[in-house]
Protein backbone atom coordinates (compact mmCIF):
# COMPACT_ATOMS: atom_id res chain seq x y z
CA UNK A 1 0.00 0.00 0.00
CA UNK A 2 1.38 3.42 -0.93
CA UNK A 3 1.31 6.59 1.13
CA UNK A 4 -2.02 8.02 2.28
CA UNK A 5 -3.85 9.91 -0.48
CA UNK A 6 -3.48 13.64 -0.76
CA UNK A 7 -6.76 15.56 -0.58
CA UNK A 8 -8.28 16.33 -3.95
CA UNK A 9 -8.47 20.15 -4.42
CA UNK A 10 -11.96 21.33 -3.47
CA UNK A 11 -12.35 23.39 -6.65
CA UNK A 12 -11.51 20.53 -9.01
CA UNK A 13 -13.88 18.34 -10.97
CA UNK A 14 -12.55 15.31 -9.11
CA UNK A 15 -13.67 16.82 -5.79
CA UNK A 16 -17.26 16.72 -7.03
CA UNK A 17 -17.02 13.05 -8.02
CA UNK A 18 -18.18 10.33 -5.62
CA UNK A 19 -17.36 6.81 -6.80
CA UNK A 20 -19.77 4.09 -5.68
CA UNK A 21 -17.79 1.11 -4.44
CA UNK A 22 -20.55 -1.34 -5.33
CA UNK A 23 -18.34 -4.40 -5.02
CA UNK A 24 -18.79 -7.47 -2.79
CA UNK A 25 -15.61 -7.42 -0.69
CA UNK A 26 -13.27 -5.18 1.27
CA UNK A 27 -10.32 -6.34 -0.81
CA UNK A 28 -11.95 -5.22 -4.05
CA UNK A 29 -13.13 -1.96 -2.50
CA UNK A 30 -9.71 -1.04 -1.15
CA UNK A 31 -8.07 -1.98 -4.44
CA UNK A 32 -10.51 0.23 -6.37
CA UNK A 33 -9.99 3.14 -3.96
CA UNK A 34 -6.25 2.78 -4.46
CA UNK A 35 -6.59 2.76 -8.26
CA UNK A 36 -8.75 5.87 -8.15
CA UNK A 37 -6.51 7.84 -5.84
CA UNK A 38 -6.51 11.48 -6.92
CA UNK A 39 -9.37 10.97 -9.38
CA UNK A 40 -12.31 11.13 -6.94
CA UNK A 41 -13.14 13.23 -3.92
CA UNK A 42 -15.15 10.61 -2.05
CA UNK A 43 -16.09 6.92 -2.07
CA UNK A 44 -19.59 5.59 -1.47
CA UNK A 45 -20.16 2.54 0.67
CA UNK A 46 -23.69 1.21 0.16
CA UNK A 47 -25.82 -1.74 1.21
CA UNK A 48 -23.97 -4.51 -0.62
CA UNK A 49 -20.51 -3.64 0.64
CA UNK A 50 -21.61 -2.70 4.16
CA UNK A 51 -23.61 -5.93 4.49
CA UNK A 52 -20.54 -7.88 3.40
CA UNK A 53 -17.84 -6.11 5.38
CA UNK A 54 -19.50 -3.93 8.00
CA UNK A 55 -18.04 -0.86 9.70
CA UNK A 56 -14.46 -2.17 9.70
CA UNK A 57 -14.10 -1.37 6.00
CA UNK A 58 -15.42 2.15 6.53
CA UNK A 59 -12.88 2.67 9.30
CA UNK A 60 -10.07 1.42 7.05
CA UNK A 61 -11.06 3.69 4.17
CA UNK A 62 -11.15 6.65 6.55
CA UNK A 63 -7.85 5.60 8.16
CA UNK A 64 -6.22 5.67 4.74
CA UNK A 65 -7.32 9.28 4.31
CA UNK A 66 -10.35 8.77 2.09
CA UNK A 67 -13.62 10.63 2.39
CA UNK A 68 -16.52 8.19 2.76
CA UNK A 69 -20.17 8.59 1.83
CA UNK A 70 -22.10 6.00 3.86
CA UNK A 71 -25.25 5.40 1.84
CA UNK A 72 -27.49 3.19 4.02
CA UNK A 73 -30.65 5.30 3.62
CA UNK A 74 -31.69 5.04 7.26
CA UNK A 75 -35.46 4.83 7.71
CA UNK A 76 -36.81 3.89 11.14
CA UNK A 77 -38.23 5.43 14.30
CA UNK A 78 -36.41 8.59 15.44
CA UNK A 79 -34.61 7.04 18.40
CA UNK A 80 -33.20 4.19 16.30
CA UNK A 81 -32.04 6.54 13.55
CA UNK A 82 -30.48 8.90 16.08
CA UNK A 83 -28.36 6.06 17.44
CA UNK A 84 -27.36 4.88 13.97
CA UNK A 85 -26.46 8.44 12.97
CA UNK A 86 -24.34 8.83 16.07
CA UNK A 87 -22.40 5.67 15.21
CA UNK A 88 -21.98 6.72 11.58
CA UNK A 89 -20.42 9.98 12.76
CA UNK A 90 -18.09 8.07 15.07
CA UNK A 91 -16.86 6.10 12.05
CA UNK A 92 -15.56 9.37 10.61
CA UNK A 93 -17.68 9.41 7.45
CA UNK A 94 -18.03 12.66 5.52
CA UNK A 95 -21.72 12.21 4.70
CA UNK A 96 -24.52 9.69 5.13
CA UNK A 97 -28.14 9.26 4.07
CA UNK A 98 -31.56 8.94 5.61
CA UNK A 99 -34.89 8.61 3.79
CA UNK A 100 -36.67 11.97 3.81
CA UNK A 101 -39.94 10.01 3.75
CA UNK A 102 -39.16 9.06 7.36
CA UNK A 103 -40.50 12.46 8.40
CA UNK A 104 -39.40 15.53 10.27
CA UNK A 105 -38.91 13.84 13.64
CA UNK A 106 -36.68 11.15 12.21
CA UNK A 107 -34.56 13.60 10.19
CA UNK A 108 -34.17 15.95 13.15
CA UNK A 109 -33.04 12.98 15.25
CA UNK A 110 -30.52 12.03 12.55
CA UNK A 111 -29.00 15.52 12.58
CA UNK A 112 -28.81 15.45 16.38
CA UNK A 113 -27.18 12.01 16.37
CA UNK A 114 -24.60 13.17 13.83
CA UNK A 115 -23.63 16.08 16.07
CA UNK A 116 -23.42 13.83 19.11
CA UNK A 117 -21.21 11.30 17.33
CA UNK A 118 -18.86 13.98 16.02
CA UNK A 119 -18.15 15.29 19.53
CA UNK A 120 -16.04 18.41 19.17
CA UNK A 121 -15.30 17.65 15.52
CA UNK A 122 -17.21 18.55 12.41
CA UNK A 123 -20.34 16.40 12.03
CA UNK A 124 -20.94 14.59 8.76
CA UNK A 125 -23.30 16.01 6.19
CA UNK A 126 -26.71 14.36 6.64
CA UNK A 127 -28.58 13.95 3.35
CA UNK A 128 -32.26 13.25 2.89
CA UNK A 129 -33.01 10.83 0.05
CA UNK A 130 -35.95 12.19 -1.93
CA UNK A 131 -37.05 9.89 -4.78
CA UNK A 132 -34.91 6.95 -5.88
CA UNK A 133 -33.53 7.43 -9.38
CA UNK A 134 -34.88 4.03 -10.42
CA UNK A 135 -38.48 5.18 -9.94
CA UNK A 136 -40.70 6.59 -12.67
CA UNK A 137 -43.90 8.59 -12.23
CA UNK A 138 -45.82 5.37 -12.89
CA UNK A 139 -43.94 3.70 -10.04
CA UNK A 140 -44.84 6.55 -7.69
CA UNK A 141 -48.50 6.23 -8.62
CA UNK A 142 -48.39 2.50 -7.93
CA UNK A 143 -46.86 3.17 -4.50
CA UNK A 144 -49.64 5.63 -3.77
CA UNK A 145 -47.77 8.91 -4.21
CA UNK A 146 -49.95 10.96 -6.54
CA UNK A 147 -47.44 13.72 -7.33
CA UNK A 148 -44.80 13.61 -10.04
CA UNK A 149 -41.18 12.82 -9.20
CA UNK A 150 -40.38 16.54 -9.43
CA UNK A 151 -43.16 17.58 -7.06
CA UNK A 152 -42.43 14.72 -4.64
CA UNK A 153 -38.68 15.37 -4.58
CA UNK A 154 -39.19 19.10 -4.03
CA UNK A 155 -41.67 18.53 -1.22
CA UNK A 156 -39.33 16.08 0.52
CA UNK A 157 -36.37 18.44 0.00
CA UNK A 158 -38.37 21.20 1.69
CA UNK A 159 -39.07 18.88 4.61
CA UNK A 160 -35.39 17.87 4.85
CA UNK A 161 -34.31 21.52 4.78
CA UNK A 162 -36.77 22.41 7.52
CA UNK A 163 -35.61 19.45 9.61
CA UNK A 164 -32.05 20.73 9.76
CA UNK A 165 -30.39 18.45 7.22
CA UNK A 166 -27.52 19.78 5.16
CA UNK A 167 -28.77 18.57 1.80
CA UNK A 168 -30.57 15.94 -0.22
CA UNK A 169 -30.04 13.16 -2.70
CA UNK A 170 -32.06 13.86 -5.84
CA UNK A 171 -31.90 12.94 -9.50
CA UNK A 172 -30.45 15.41 -12.01
CA UNK A 173 -34.00 15.99 -13.25
CA UNK A 174 -35.00 17.59 -9.94
CA UNK A 175 -31.70 19.28 -9.06
CA UNK A 176 -32.35 22.57 -10.87
CA UNK A 177 -35.66 23.23 -9.16
CA UNK A 178 -34.29 22.25 -5.74
CA UNK A 179 -31.30 24.56 -6.26
CA UNK A 180 -33.58 27.46 -7.20
CA UNK A 181 -35.76 26.76 -4.17
CA UNK A 182 -33.08 26.47 -1.48
CA UNK A 183 -30.01 28.33 -2.70
CA UNK A 184 -26.32 27.53 -2.72
CA UNK A 185 -25.97 26.47 0.92
CA UNK A 186 -28.08 23.32 0.59
CA UNK A 187 -26.09 20.40 -0.83
CA UNK A 188 -27.45 18.33 -3.71
CA UNK A 189 -25.95 14.90 -4.35
CA UNK A 190 -27.07 13.32 -7.61
CA UNK A 191 -26.89 9.62 -8.44
CA UNK A 192 -27.95 8.24 -11.79
CA UNK A 193 -25.02 9.86 -13.56
CA UNK A 194 -24.14 8.30 -16.88
CA UNK A 195 -21.61 9.56 -19.45
CA UNK A 196 -23.22 9.92 -22.87
CA UNK A 197 -21.86 6.62 -24.17
CA UNK A 198 -22.76 4.57 -21.08
CA UNK A 199 -25.74 2.28 -20.54
CA UNK A 200 -28.45 3.54 -18.17
CA UNK A 201 -28.75 0.13 -16.42
CA UNK A 202 -31.55 0.46 -13.81
CA UNK A 203 -31.50 4.27 -13.66
CA UNK A 204 -34.81 5.69 -14.91
CA UNK A 205 -33.97 9.37 -14.34
CA UNK A 206 -30.34 9.75 -15.37
CA UNK A 207 -28.20 12.51 -16.91
CA UNK A 208 -24.69 13.19 -18.10
CA UNK A 209 -22.16 14.71 -15.70
CA UNK A 210 -22.23 17.98 -17.63
CA UNK A 211 -26.05 18.22 -17.46
CA UNK A 212 -26.13 17.40 -13.74
CA UNK A 213 -23.59 20.08 -12.85
CA UNK A 214 -25.38 22.66 -14.98
CA UNK A 215 -28.61 21.72 -13.18
CA UNK A 216 -27.05 22.67 -9.84
CA UNK A 217 -25.70 19.43 -8.40
CA UNK A 218 -22.83 19.72 -5.90
CA UNK A 219 -21.65 16.11 -6.01
CA UNK A 220 -22.17 13.36 -8.59
CA UNK A 221 -22.31 9.67 -7.73
CA UNK A 222 -20.96 7.36 -10.41
CA UNK A 223 -20.55 3.62 -10.04
CA UNK A 224 -20.54 1.10 -12.88
CA UNK A 225 -19.30 3.42 -15.66
CA UNK A 226 -16.10 3.73 -13.60
CA UNK A 227 -15.78 0.52 -11.58
CA UNK A 228 -16.62 -1.74 -14.55
CA UNK A 229 -14.48 0.17 -17.05
CA UNK A 230 -11.39 -1.44 -18.54
CA UNK A 231 -9.37 1.41 -17.02
CA UNK A 232 -11.28 2.80 -13.98
CA UNK A 233 -8.77 5.61 -13.39
CA UNK A 234 -9.05 6.83 -16.97
CA UNK A 235 -12.85 6.64 -16.81
CA UNK A 236 -12.91 8.64 -13.57
CA UNK A 237 -10.47 11.20 -14.96
CA UNK A 238 -12.66 11.70 -18.03
CA UNK A 239 -15.74 12.29 -15.90
CA UNK A 240 -13.84 14.66 -13.60
CA UNK A 241 -12.71 16.59 -16.67
CA UNK A 242 -16.30 16.84 -17.90
CA UNK A 243 -17.32 18.13 -14.47
CA UNK A 244 -14.53 20.72 -14.54
CA UNK A 245 -15.66 21.98 -17.95
CA UNK A 246 -19.27 22.23 -16.76
CA UNK A 247 -18.18 24.17 -13.66
CA UNK A 248 -16.10 26.54 -15.79
CA UNK A 249 -19.03 27.16 -18.15
CA UNK A 250 -21.36 27.77 -15.21
CA UNK A 251 -18.93 30.20 -13.58
CA UNK A 252 -18.45 32.05 -16.85
CA UNK A 253 -22.20 32.48 -17.28
CA UNK A 254 -22.56 33.61 -13.66
CA UNK A 255 -19.87 36.26 -14.22
CA UNK A 256 -21.93 37.60 -17.11
CA UNK A 257 -25.08 37.73 -15.02
CA UNK A 258 -26.76 34.63 -16.47
CA UNK A 259 -28.16 31.94 -14.09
Amino acid sequence: MSDAPQPVPDDSGAAKLIVALDVPSAALALEMAERLRGHAGCFKVGFELFSSEGPSLVRELVRQGNRVFLDLKLHDIPNTVRGAAREAARLGVTMFTVHAAGGRGMMTAAAEGAREGAGNGRPPLVLGVTVLTSLTNADLTEIGWKESSLATATRLARLAHGSGLGGVVASPHEAAFIRQSFGAGFAIVTPGIRPAASARHDQARSATPHAAIRAGADFLVVGRPITQAADPAAAAAAIADEISKALAAHNLEASHGRP
